[in-house]
């Protein structure tokens, strides 16, 4: 039996990628290490997607008259939206977990638990007030330099995904989705 890797429709990586990061109504038609690392490999095609819209609504309101503020709230907003959220919930459990103090195995039960803690909650409220300061400013240097931040940043963001899923990077944990893409990216793919 080989080891290499079968080819994957560039269809089947796109759906996968789209399907498992974002909102957007996509049927994920295989589920398995070689869609997977299809679909990692183009998790930054999704970010860019998820980045484009952010800075079309961002825009959208500073050519309605908004200010830099708002069109820097609306534009963490709509990745937020577009994801469902799982970056935070990502985020916000991480924390949650690291703040524990507690060994790895009690820690990665902290991060299974469906609520949020309070180092959580302090994580996403100071993560996402950087977010729309760094945007406000952005925005009010000009409208490009901002529509360019939420674009770069929402694809640089799914590009880790891509280089945390390479080979020799294990699983936190034997379940879920990052047991499901750990180690299915070649290192030349990261790359």
């Amino acid at each position: 039996m080989s080891t290499t890797p079968r080819p994957v429709p560039p269809p089947h990586g796109l759906r996968f990628a789209f399907g498992t990061l974002t909102v957007l109504p996509v049927r994920v038609g295989r589920w398995d290490r070689e869609a997977a690392r299809a679909g990692m490999l183009c998790a930054p095609l999704a970010g860019l997607v998820v980045g484009l819209a952010a800075a079309a609504v961002g825009l959208l309101l500073l050519l309605l008259g908004a200010g830099p503020p708002l069109a820097a709230v609306a534009t963490v907003a709509v990745p937020a939206v577009l994801t469902r959220g799982l970056h935070l919930d990502g985020l916000a459990d991480t924390a949650d977990g690291l703040g524990s103090g507690k060994p790895a195995e009690d820690a990665l039960r902290i991060m299974k638990q469906s609520d949020i803690g309070p180092f959580g909650v302090i994580t996403l409220v100071l993560v996402l007030l950087a977010q729309v300061a760094a945007l406000t400013r952005a925005y009010d240097d000009s409208w490009a330099r901002g529509a360019l931040a939420a674009v770069v940043s929402a694809t640089a963001a799914r590009l880790v995904l891509t280089l945390a899923a390479r080979t020799g990077v294990p699983a936190a944990r034997p379940e879920g989705l990052g047991a499901a893409v750990a180690g299915v990216v070649p290192v030349p793919g990261a790359v």
